[in-house]
């Protein structure tokens, strides 16, 4: 009779309130495990802070077009300015920056700025490495030592003598060495603001390279003629790298920001923060 009684009164309810009580058990399993489901793969989760360290002979300026889209993405990002004096002041100055970001980093490099992540990146909150067109050194290893032996062939960067322990490149072979697919405009530009690279810089030696321990990802530029793509392949593969190739230039974050911008996002992607 009781049994019956509980039919009846269930017939009774609206049929809105029944589909709500058929949702309960629904409802409950989400609260009860998938809650843990949703904390641990939601936003908080993703690596949100980039970090972009320059090479030789150019600034900061020149991850304008990176920044952009990683900040239209939603991507917090600092741009790391090297005095490219010393390779010890330069991993002083990004380690700066790493510390005054609020999270895990994606730290990104390009050119000489690869000797310098190799090395800031044994930071803690560094949870990966961005290699773009970059030197990607191991241990007792500089600039200097993988640049002494290029492949026969190789086309050699139009470096002048050095000025007080300072290197610039020929302003006229600038554009066709280091920038081949930038605007003509924005190549000369560049060749006429170069940033001096020291000559210490290059000899700076890695003592503790972060690759070994932190998960890598290396854009290879196919038409460089600063660091040779054949370089460029045997660095990256030493390293462990995800390895994405594309036809540019050593110029490839000024003159194709949306291929560097997508590796650097694949990066965070695929990095658990911590």
């Amino acid at each position: 009779m009781k049994s019956s009684r509980n039919i009846r009164n269930y017939l009774r309810i609206a049929p809105k309130h029944r589909r709500i009580l058929r949702l309960l058990p629904v409802i409950a399993f989400v609260l009860g495990f998938g809650g843990s489901v949703v904390a641990q793969t939601g936003p908080s989760a993703r690596v949100k802070n980039v970090v972009l360290v320059h090479g030789g002979f150019v600034d900061g300026s020149g991850w304008e077009g990176v920044y952009k889209i990683l900040k239209k993405n939603g991507y917090t990002v600092a741009v790391v300015q090297n005095p490219t004096i010393s390779l010890g002041d330069d991993v002083a100055v990004t380690k700066r920056t790493i510390a005054n970001q609020d999270g895990p980093v994606i730290l990104v490099g390009h050119s000489y700025g690869g000797a310098v992540i190799t090395e800031a990146g044994n930071d803690p909150k560094v949870v990966g490495l961005v290699y773009v067109a970059a030197f990607a050194p191991d241990k007792g290893e500089s600039v200097s030592t993988l640049i002494a032996n290029p492949p026969p062939g190789a086309p050699q960067p139009p470096i002048l003598p050095p000025q007080d322990g300072y290197l610039f490149l020929d302003k006229a072979k600038f554009p066709a060495a280091f920038a081949g697919d930038v605007k003509p405009d924005a190549a000369a530009f560049m060749a006429d603001s170069q940033v001096p690279w020291g000559a210490e810089a290059l000899n700076g030696k890695i003592i503790e390279p972060a690759w070994k321990t932190k998960p890598t990802w290396y854009l290879l530029t196919t038409e460089d003629k600063m660091i040779p793509p054949d370089a460029q392949r045997t660095m990256s593969k030493r390293t462990g790298a995800t390895v994405v190739e594309v036809k540019g230039s050593h110029a490839i974050f000024v003159s194709r920001p949306q291929d560097v911008a997508a590796i650097i996002e694949k990066a965070a992607k695929g990095t658990v923060a911590k």
